[in-house]
């Protein structure tokens, strides 16, 4: 019940659409039962008599029928697809919206795939069912009903007759319906499996061409390929049965009311009128009951689908802002954490483990430690990202559960290894630190990330289209055009995640240059495996299984001859 009532309260802000749309398919179910009834007047009245007048009356009747019929099929397609249109629309942006308002840790378990899902097919399939559900069960239930109403009082032998295949029917047609509805399932999934594996192989391209495995990739698209092929056939010969089957049912329906009535004319129970009056209620009920068929199959896919869009609309976020959280402001830049516990998962070992470190405002620090040592997991718990599992993360010496989380990501100002990039053009791009940025600060931005010359040189310039990911730009200038966005978003503090650690020698200098020109005067923590590129920080800390074993300036750490001493020197010797 809790369920309907969610799914009908999408309704209310469209009850006049959807008033217009019932009001008007049971208009149109009423007259669709009526052309029946008036080719039985027409044939026992104004046909026997003569009576021409009459009859050109009932003909201006049956044409208004049909005028109006139009009118309502135009109603229906126009305004009850707008209306199944529009509470799609509202779920999708609800959905959307509450999926920017879920952590990080929702987007750890839960693939890609399955979210676009659900955004696409889920809610087309609720939008189906919001328009046709309530429509096809009244259409098809009145029109059955006025029609078997008018069929009894015309002539009950015959109606019961006509009775007989109805309920074979309707079994037949939800059974085998079903089924094909199943394999139709079944290709739509290794539909998706076949665009998997095309698309990981066409953005991998690079390296199944390096490693030679383009034998290997066309093996193994063809396998997904020829389980498309299996399904599709599978469905075709269900799709074969079911139409075929249902057809002959149709067709039966026919003939066992044609022959029934034979049978009543010859036993003298019934006359020509009522035989053909009869024939045109079979044509007016055979299109409801392919309406029922259909409504029973799309209502359980619809449920299962708003089931799965009410599973995730029910996921609370796990980081909130507290009820009284201000807005963050950053005054020197100060960073602390006390006693800072914290593992991904219950039950697994534990990432930081009783972590005390503090920043001073407008430091330049550095993180370093072997993989895995928690130097990323400090950073992500800095933004919170994550929540800690015990003790607490100050900046100026504000609790940042105290703060309200956007204030947070404001002040804090990411460039990772990783960048991503939409598939847009560089203003686009740079516009993300600063959405009303002009150009002319696009540009200064462009020059403090060591840019703008090569932007300049382009033909379309910040029009230039960078690809998807940014697959257009090189490594370096990817990392250069992350560095003038968040130059434009000019936060307090900055993280430089790993940045350099796949760019040549000389891209790396080149970002190093515009990291120290935009990490001027603000709170800067770098994270480098190659230990040469944070000789100049002003404190390097050195972790080891979430712990802070070691701290100091590059020399000081290099003179203890410890753990700091021996990476530098291992590192040194493979970069």
């Amino acid at each position: 019940m809790e369920l309907f009532r969610r799914f009908f309260s999408y309704y209310r802000p469209h009850m006049n659409l959807f008033v217009l749309d019932m009001v008007v398919a049971i208009l149109s179910s009423l007259l669709s039962v009526l052309f029946p009834l008036l080719t039985n007047y027409l044939l026992d009245g104004p046909v026997a008599d003569g009576n021409i007048r009459l009859m050109l009356i009932v003909f201006a009747v049956m044409l208004a029928v049909y005028i109006f019929q139009a009118f309502s099929t135009y109603i229906r397609v126009r305004w009850g697809h707008i209306l199944g249109v529009r509470i799609e629309n509202e779920m999708r942006q609800d959905l959307f919206n509450h999926l920017q308002d879920l952590s990080f840790s929702y987007f750890d378990r839960t693939k890609t795939g399955t979210i676009m899902s659900r955004i696409t097919n889920d809610l087309f399939q609720i939008a189906e069912i919001a328009h046709h559900g309530p429509e096809d069960f009244i259409i098809s239930i009145l029109t059955i009903v006025l029609a078997y109403f008018f069929m009894f009082s015309v002539s009950l032998p015959l109606a019961l007759i006509s009775l007989i295949p109805l309920p074979v029917m309707l079994f037949y047609g939800i059974v085998f319906g079903h089924r094909m509805k199943e394999k139709n399932r079944l290709v739509r999934k290794t539909i998706a499996d076949v665009n998997v594996d095309a698309e990981n192989s066409i953005q991998g391209i690079r390296e199944v061409k390096s490693f030679a495995q383009e034998d290997f990739q066309e093996r193994k698209f063809s396998q997904s390929n020829t389980r498309l092929k299996n399904s599709r056939e599978q469905m075709y010969r269900q799709m074969a049965n079911y139409q075929s089957g249902i057809g002959f049912m149709r067709e039966l329906y026919y003939l066992i009311t044609v022959a029934g009535g034979a049978a009543l004319i010859a036993f003298g129970m019934a006359d020509l009128t009522t035989l053909v009056t009869f024939t045109l209620y079979v044509s007016v009920v055979v299109s409801p009951i392919d309406r029922l068929i259909n409504f029973t199959e799309q209502l359980q896919q619809g449920i299962a689908s708003f089931e799965r869009f009410t599973e995730v609309m029910d996921i609370e976020p796990e980081i909130k802002d507290a009820p009284d959280a201000e807005d963050l402001k950053v005054r020197e830049g100060r960073i602390d954490f006390q006693d800072v516990t914290f593992s991904y998962d219950e039950g697994e070992g534990q990432v930081l483990g009783h972590l005390d470190l503090s920043i001073k405002g407008g430091e330049n620090v550095a993180l370093v430690g072997e993989s895995g040592a928690g130097k990323t997991t400090i950073v992500s718990l800095l933004s919170r990202f994550y929540e800690v599992n015990g003790g607490r993360i100050l900046i100026d010496g504000v609790d940042i559960t105290r703060v309200t989380q956007a204030s947070l990501h404001k002040s804090i100002g990411f460039v990772q290894q990783n960048v991503f990039l939409f598939d847009a053009s560089i203003r686009e791009n740079l516009r993300y630190g600063k959405s009303d940025a002009s150009d002319e600060e696009l540009w200064q931005a462009l020059k403090a990330a060591s840019l703008y010359d090569f932007v300049a040189s382009l033909p379309e310039g910040l029009d230039t289209q960078v690809g998807e990911r940014g697959t257009r730009l090189s490594g370096g200038q990817r990392q250069r055009l992350s560095i003038a966005r968040v130059f434009l978003k000019n936060p307090p503090i900055i993280v430089f995640d790993e940045a350099t650690s796949s760019l040549d020698t000389e891209s790396e200098a080149l970002i190093q240059e515009a990291f120290h020109r935009v990490a001027e005067g603000r709170t800067a923590i770098v994270i480098a495996h190659r230990l040469s590129t944070i000789v100049d920080s002003d404190r390097i800390f050195v972790l080891d299984k979430g712990s802070i074993v070691e701290e100091g300036t590059h020399e000081e750490l290099m003179a203890r001859g410890g753990l700091y001493s021996k990476l530098y020197s291992y590192k040194k010797d493979i970069i």
